[in-house]
């Protein structure tokens, strides 16, 4: 499954701020809730399961890109969102760098495969510098997600 198939406009957090890995966490999924693709009542169990992952190692990766994830019961399809911080987030991150490109993943525990193909997707997608800068350039949510869109149908 491709990041384009999960996100659409309203699953992109535009000029995102945090302080830290925990709060930002929080926040995304807080922001999932407000636009309708997280229900209240699934709210904890999203975010017991990605506080749960991060604890076991940090999401966070080289190049200013965190990719917290987490596999749950009861869902019949992935969720995510798309955070970018132009101040960047203290995440923990491999290279000690703050992250600026956050994508929050939530897949069915049920769903392995495709989890661990949706994350190495996102990651060969982030992992290329002409992707990270174009989307740190862009003027707006609906932009990245263009962005994401047109990157993802090329490969």
């Amino acid at each position: 499954m491709k990041l384009a198939e999960l996100i659409g406009e309203e699953c992109v957090l535009f000029d995102f701020q945090s302080d830290g890995k925990w709060k930002a966490i929080e926040s995304i999924l807080d922001h999932l809730v407000k636009v309708g693709r997280v229900t209240p009542e699934q709210r904890m169990p999203f975010l017991d399961a990605l506080v749960r992952r991060e604890t076991l190692a940090s999401t966070g990766m080289d190049h200013g890109v965190a990719l917290p994830h987490a596999q749950v019961e009861g869902i019949d399809s992935a969720v995510a969102a798309v955070a970018i911080s132009k101040v960047g987030v203290p995440f923990e991150s491999s290279d000690d760098s703050l992250s600026r490109i956050l994508v929050l993943l939530v897949i069915p525990k049920r769903d392995v495969r495709s989890h661990v193909r949706t994350l190495a997707g996102i990651a060969r997608l982030l992992n290329s510098e002409e992707m990270r800068s174009s989307l740190m350039d862009a003027g707006s949510a609906r932009q990245v997600a263009d962005i994401i869109r047109e990157a993802e149908s090329k490969s």
